[in-house]
């Protein structure tokens, strides 16, 4: 699919390839944070699951936190760049 023709909707073989397309915007910043979201995660149920209570010094729980604060703006941002993406491809496709 052509990044200047109209997306073909009506069919499914245009859904599936504009489906693809939106999947491949902002691939990075989704999976840096679903992985530090999952390591966050994690460091926060380490505690309990291994009576850990301290990583270098830190808290698993504080790191887990920490991890999840990071993670949460990367996540933003890559909905925000596939919602900017797509309006910009619907606006193409009007002609606009």
């Amino acid at each position: 699919m052509s990044h200047d023709s109209i997306p073909d909707l009506g069919t499914k073989a245009g859904r599936k390839a504009f489906r693809h397309e939106m999947r491949m915007v902002a691939v990075r910043p989704r999976r840096w944070g679903l992985w530090l979201l999952t390591a966050g995660a994690l460091l926060m149920i380490l505690p309990s699951a291994l009576d850990l209570h301290a990583i270098f010094g830190w808290s698993p729980s504080v790191l887990g936190i920490m991890l999840i604060a990071v993670a949460l703006p990367l996540l933003i941002a890559a909905a925000v760049l596939r919602r900017r993406y797509r309006r910009g491809r619907m606006t193409i496709s009007r002609g606009d």
